[in-house]
């Protein structure tokens, strides 16, 4: 039996938080979908293809477009201990993530280590890769401790490194998406259980994935790679009380904690989230877009230089050899993360534990600015 009102939308941002008009309209426009019976959106709510990104949503029927392509995309911390920090230096050894890890080629390249067990879905391609977008791994400090013995439960304290990664399941999501859009378009999954199956095998896929791009980048410079404290996928479906609940950039909120990323050039906040059904048991995963990508390329180019963006406000490194990418990314684009997060707490959703301060945060490699390598790539 469909249900044929409309489910209902609940938005957890506080009227200080701008929300676009387009991400309320696509929460409207998924509400009204078949079997729909709520839609909670974060205070980092903003217009994604289709469907809104920074959205919990729940329904009888399971539709792969409300997750996405990159199934399994979210965000892990890994302690990370050095003896000196001097980010210019780190920033030159940082391994090119955007070259993926072989499993013939790199047979011995120690990061595999991590690897337990068979590569999800024997999917070798992209392994160890950051991907574009948002993505990113980026070398922080502790800021700010709210919650002490939290954040000791957790082996963190104030002035502490951590690695934060943010990728997701690379191609192989994509594929899943594309197969199923293929056929079915926006519809729902008629075998809801065989999309979960391989939606589950993206999701492992993903967590591997952020594992391997920490090793490697322990093993670049010089630290012994750890397990993470925190690993929260915000891009996926759960099974929930018989219904499925799609999460398109919200994070678990039930009992988890969670990173929730600022930008390259604000602080992030690891939080203590306890959310209930009302907000989809779901956090916001970051700060959300404000601009536009294009937008923010057209702004940026008119205001930064791209030495500027190399270094951000909190004196932090930016590696990215793509000056589009650089722009895109800017931290202006982004919202004001303590608005977010301000909003979280507002709404009883999270508790902050504590700020990570950036010290260097890689987007894609940058292969040198040596004239030659640069004439040679065509490139000016």
């Amino acid at each position: 039996m469909s249900h044929h009102h409309p489910a209902t939308v609940s938005v957890f941002a506080s009227p200080a938080s701008w929300i676009e008009s387009d991400a309320l309209t696509q929460c409207h426009q998924v509400a009204a979908l078949d079997g729909m019976r709520h839609v909670a959106a974060m205070p980092d709510l903003h217009p994604g293809k289709g469907a809104p990104i920074g959205a919990a949503m729940t329904s009888s029927v399971l539709y792969p477009f409300l997750v996405g392509s990159d199934i399994g995309c979210g965000i892990a911390v890994f302690p990370f201990r050095l003896k000196r920090v001097v980010p210019e230096k780190l920033a030159a050894r940082f391994p090119d993530l955007d070259r993926p890890l072989d499993p013939v080629r790199d047979a011995d390249d120690p990061a595999w280590d991590v690897l337990d067990g068979e590569i999800p879905a024997g999917h070798h391609e992209g392994l160890g890769t950051v991907g574009r977008g948002n993505h990113f791994v980026e070398l922080a400090r502790i800021g700010t401790v709210f919650e002490p013995d939290h954040a000791d439960r957790l082996g963190l304290a104030a002035g502490d490194l951590v690695l934060i990664v943010h990728s997701g399941s690379r191609g192989l999501g994509e594929r899943i998406l594309r197969a199923h859009t293929e056929v079915h378009g926006a519809g729902p999954a008629p075998d809801p259980d065989a999309y979960l199956a391989v939606h589950d095998e993206a999701v492992r896929w993903g967590s591997l994935n952020r594992r391997l791009l920490a090793a490697r980048v322990a093993h670049a410079l010089g630290a012994r790679p750890a397990e993470p404290v925190v690993d929260q996928c915000h891009n996926l479906v759960e099974v929930r009380d018989g219904l499925y609940l799609h999460r398109k950039g919200a994070a678990p909120g039930d009992g988890r904690d969670v990173l929730i990323a600022g930008t390259r050039g604000t602080h992030s906040y690891l939080v203590a989230a306890h959310s209930g059904p009302d907000a989809g048991h779901s956090v916001a995963h970051g700060a959300g877009r404000k601009m536009s990508r294009a937008d923010a390329l057209r702004r940026g180019r008119a205001k930064h230089t791209v030495e500027e963006l190399r270094r951000t406000p909190l004196g932090s490194l930016v590696v990215c050899g793509d000056r589009q990418l650089l722009f895109e990314e800017a931290p202006t684009a982004y919202k004001r993360i303590e608005q977010v997060i301000s909003d979280l707490v507002e709404h009883d959703l999270a508790t902050p534990i504590a700020t990570t301060v950036p010290l260097v945060t890689y987007k894609t490699a940058d292969l040198g600015s040596a004239p030659e390598r640069r004439r040679k790539r065509g490139r000016s």
